[in-house]
């Protein structure tokens, strides 16, 4: 007997387009409440951008957090946080840099904080990033996500048309933005890893638009009379097992990093879980019913009415 497992079942009807109104909508309200977000309540950057020093320390003995935290305040060393994570026995010991910090000073409060927290203490990871350098993180972590989405707008526009490629950039802007909006609201920490699963997100989410796009273009061909909006249903939903299964067998592993991954990989799993569902959403929900107000070419003859698409689909 041949068992299969099916999470989609074979020729679905779902029609996406008829609800492209109230979903571009939601990811419109998305959008803005993230902007409003970073601007208003920040985002809890960590080392990286930061500047400052992170030490890992654990204890064969369960750690007093409030005592530690007060004998580290004494040593003036500026803003010290105290984090447990993965048990009693262990500590993320964060220092803030001052904007005038050098080397020699950050390796000075390394040797406070040693001297004061005494033996017994193991120092499983100790970083430390200057202001000047965070700065400089800030920069170009920046450019690489901007880059990377001008970059996929070209290719796209390279292998079918700027229609696709509008539809795309829109979709990864917009998984991008609610991304970072959720870290805002959450205060997760963001770093370069967090980046990292930007980035990554940003791949995985053009990849799935991109197999949606090309099951597109072989239905404009083939059905060159379709209605616009149908023939964009249509194409979702052959390609709609296949979105579903990836992106369900991509999350079981990342939700097994997040659950045992611990403290230090929490950020980038957590990016990437969130970016999963988001990009799967967009792919489906933004970047193909922006080919229905900006019109796609029939065969690559002639661009289809937007008016006579959009009024049919209505």
């Amino acid at each position: 007997m041949n068992f299969r497992l099916k999470l989609v079942p074979d020729h679905t009807d779902f029609k996406f387009v008829k609800y492209r109104h109230i979903a571009v909508g939601i990811s419109v309200v998305i959008m803005v409440l993230s902007v409003i977000l970073m601007f208003t309540k920040g985002l809890n950057f960590g080392i990286d951008f930061r500047g400052g020093t992170v030490m890992e320390v654990a204890s064969q003995q369960p750690i007093d957090i409030a005592d530690m935290r007060s004998r580290l305040n004494g040593l003036g060393l500026g803003e010290v946080q105290l984090q447990k994570f993965g048990g009693d026995n262990n500590v993320l010991i964060r220092v803030g840099a001052h904007a005038t910090e050098t080397a020699q000073q950050s390796q000075a409060g390394i040797d406070k904080i040693k001297a004061e927290l005494g033996s017994g203490i193991e120092y499983r990871r100790i970083e430390t990033v200057g202001p000047q350098v965070s700065g400089e993180l800030v920069w170009s972590a920046t450019m690489a996500v901007v880059v990377s989405i001008a970059l996929m707008f070209a290719y796209i526009w390279f292998r079918f048309e700027w229609q696709f490629g509008l539809g795309a950039v829109l979709a990864l802007a917009h998984d991008v933005l609610a991304t970072i909006g959720v870290f805002s609201l959450m205060q997760f920490e963001f770093n370069l890893t967090t980046i990292a699963a930007l980035l990554t997100i940003v791949g995985y989410s053009m990849n799935d638009t991109v197999v949606v796009f090309d099951r597109i273009r072989e239905s404009l061909r083939k059905y060159k009379k379709m209605d616009l909006g149908e023939l964009i249903d249509l194409s979702i939903n052959d390609t709609l097992s296949r979105t579903i299964m990836t992106s369900v067998t991509t999350l079981l592993a990342l939700l097994a990093l997040f659950i045992f991954g611990g403290e230090v990989i929490s950020s980038f799993t957590f990016a990437m879980i969130f970016g999963i569902l988001i990009g799967t959403y967009s792919s489906i929900f933004v970047a193909a019913p922006v080919l229905i107000w900006i019109g796609v070419k029939r065969d690559w003859g002639s661009i289809a009415p937007k008016g006579a698409a959009a009024k049919s689909t209505s």
